[in-house]
């Protein structure tokens, strides 16, 4: 082979109102027994779930200062990505364990900086690394560099950078073009491009049902005299094979059987990789897993079939919570839940809740609000994909609108139609007794509330890109109705929301994000209405700025009635200063109509900004917001805070 050849082989690819919350706490408290996997994170310069001393456990500490410079590129995006990838860099602050410690991290970041250099398409880079001005290549393993700190300068000389030449594809999967994927001549030659063509064409092979496609061989062959690299894939497709046999392993308190039906592989389907996903995360969406993995053998049975392997790790499945909220108008709030996420075996679920507010802002006890729930779910009804839920609410309060004591309980079904598609539906019961602006009715109502939501956005609590969609229909008769011989007992609760995000930039440091809301209520006039069901707009979820409620009809002594109809919208820039810190400066609009269908002489509209601190379970939001178009009785200023994004 000349020497302007060389060979690069496979194993060298790496790759709510105007007050000011002053408080607001819910702190989960898990069973005795830390979650495996746990690791530290600082909160607002406070580090949690972290030993006394992270470097307890390094004999002998050597302390070392680095350099890393790169020839012809000083200042550019590659030498940061060297640097990103260098583990010396990173690690500078941390000692490592005395002579031999230095000499294996400094072996290990040559091999990672070459495997940059291969990402990056250059594959005639030079890492030249010396420690104490010796070479890394001449230290001997004994080599002493005294108490330090030691002196390491890596230089590196990043060489061409390369472009595909011949690219050939053998075996039985040979009728697969890689220009398809990306792999032609001239094009991108770094080890990524590579690797990702690679896991590319495995993938549509598998998903032609063949489990054991993989890629037998790579050949890379590095010209340097042309800069070219000519690449040579042999690909093994296997045979199209059914579901085997399903071993479950790692269950304690969840029932094995249980575990395999929920991953819905029965037995002589035809493998999918997109399934075996599936499979994954509806094993972790029941609850009671830390990790859950399922993964196909690496030969086929005595059938012809894919056995299947599902290997998890259960969670405590008794669980409490605590919180506490305070507001300078609404006084204090208390709340507590207990929890089991596996109450029969079959990750069946029970909540008990209860919370106290308005401590302080009102020393009559019967002006306090109450709140109480018990709720019960068990998925994996008559099919994987189904959940039965049941619950039981008490609320007794009084919001602005109105004064309310109800007891509601109901029975439903949810249904995922795809892994990003849902649908529910549910009878409910609900008495209450209701003192608002038009007097002092009794109430009892069946509804039937349907929902349908469509959820593609990349992360619930912070998303960077996606949508959501929901509608729902709620169909309601009021038993207790004075208007019922009118025929006007019965209404139609509508209400459609969407929300996008869009990232503006690669690394999501730029998220523009919007929603819009609308509802109607149709068959009843607004005082034949329960106010709890009638539209409210106003405070941290909805139009902030304003107080809860705030936004709407209201009668002759000022007090809110609700209406018949809403709409609202939002949008928000959100701009990620660091890893730990954001800030988002946002216009909400909303208004709330006595017709069902809205009107826009009311629109209310609010801007402020608002700071969000990164955690690893989610933003903490603070949002300071104020009425651009107040009115008298409207707040000055409005200030929220909660967890996860606004919306």
């Amino acid at each position: 082979m000349p020497a302007s050849v060389s060979r690069v082989s496979g194993g060298s690819f790496c790759g709510r109102t105007a007050s000011l919350v002053l408080l607001c706490a819910c702190i989960s408290l898990a069973t005795p027994g830390a979650t495996p996997g746990a690791s530290a994170f600082e909160l607002f310069g406070i580090k949690l779930l972290e030993s006394d001393d992270a470097d307890a456990d390094i004999v002998d500490p050597l302390t070392y200062t680095v350099t890393l410079s790169v020839e012809g590129a000083e200042g550019g995006d590659l030498e940061d990505e060297l640097k990103d990838a260098s583990q010396l860099v990173a690690e500078e602050e941390r000692p490592v364990s005395g002579s031999l410690g230095l000499l294996s991290k400094a072996t290990r970041d040559r091999d990672n900086l070459i495997a940059e250099l291969y990402s990056n398409a250059r594959y005639d880079g030079v890492v030249a690394i010396t420690i104490n001005g010796s070479r890394l290549e001449d230290l001997p393993p004994d080599a002493d560099f005294g108490s330090g700190p030691a002196t390491v300068a890596i230089r590196v000389t990043p060489g061409s950078e390369f472009v595909l030449g011949d690219v050939a594809v053998l075996g039985d999967a040979a009728d697969i073009m890689p220009a398809r994927f990306g792999l032609l001549p001239g094009g991108d030659a770094s080890s990524d491009a590579i690797l990702k063509a690679e896991t590319d064409m495995v993938r549509v092979l598998k998903e032609e049902g063949r489990p054991l496609a993989r890629v037998a061989s790579r050949q890379i062959v590095a010209d340097h005299a042309t800069a070219t690299l000519d690449v040579t894939l042999t690909l093994e497709a296997g045979p199209v094979a059914g579901y085997g046999e399903t071993t479950v392993e790692g269950t304690e308190l969840v029932d094995r059987d249980f575990v395999e039906y929920m991953t819905d592989l029965d037995r002589g389907d035809i493998y999918s990789p997109a399934e075996i996903e599936e499979a994954r995360e509806r094993l972790l969406a029941l609850g009671v897993f830390n990790t859950a993995g399922v993964r196909e053998a690496d030969a086929l049975d005595a059938n012809g079939q894919i056995p299947i392997t599902v290997e998890v790790s259960e969670r405590k499945m008794r669980y409490f919570g605590v919180g506490v909220t305070a507001s300078n108008t609404e006084g204090l709030g208390v709340e507590g839940y207990w929890g089991h996420r596996n109450l029969f075996g079959r990750a069946e679920k029970l909540r008990i809740e209860g919370s106290i507010s308005r401590i302080g802002d009102t020393t009559q006890l019967g002006k306090l609000n109450y709140n109480a729930a018990v709720m019960f779910e068990k998925p994996g009804f008559l099919h994987p994909d189904a959940k039965f839920f049941a619950n039981l609410k008490g609320v007794f309060e009084h919001p602005d609108a109105y004064d309310r004591l109800s007891i509601k309980g109901g029975v439903g079904m949810s249904y995922d139609l795809t892994r990003t598609q849902t649908i529910s539906a549910e009878l409910a019961l609900d008495w209450s007794k209701i003192d608002d602006a038009f007097g002092s009715k009794r109430h009892l109502i069946v509804s039937i509330p349907l929902q349908y939501v469509i959820d593609r956005r990349d992360d619930r609590l912070d998303p960077t890109k996606g949508f959501r969609l929901l509608a729902y229909a709620e169909p309601t008769y009021d038993i207790f109705s004075e208007d019922s011989i009118a025929g006007n007992a019965t209404f139609l609760k509508l209400r459609g929301e969407a929300s996008v995000y869009q990232s503006l930039g690669g690394e999501g440091r730029f998220v523009i994000a919007g929603r819009a809301a609308t509802g109607s209520i149709l068959g009843a006039d607004l005082d034949a209405i329960p106010a709890d069901r009638r539209f409210y707009s106003g405070g941290g979820g909805s139009v902030r700025g304003y107080a809860y409620q705030g936004i709407g009809p209201r009668d002759a002594a000022g007090k809110p009635t609700g209406g018949r109809s809403y709409i609202e919208t939002s949008v928000e820039m959100r701009v990620r200063i660091n890893d730990s810190f954001g800030v988002v400066p946002f216009v909400d609009a909303g208004t709330v109509s006595e017709s069902s269908m809205p009107e826009f002489a009311n629109f209310k509209v609010g801007a402020g900004i608002g700071i969000r601190y990164l955690t690893p379970f989610g933003p903490l939001r603070v949002d300071a917001a104020v009425p651009l178009n107040r009115q008298p009785g409207d707040p000055r200023f409005g200030i929220y805070a909660g967890v996860g994004q606004s919306f």
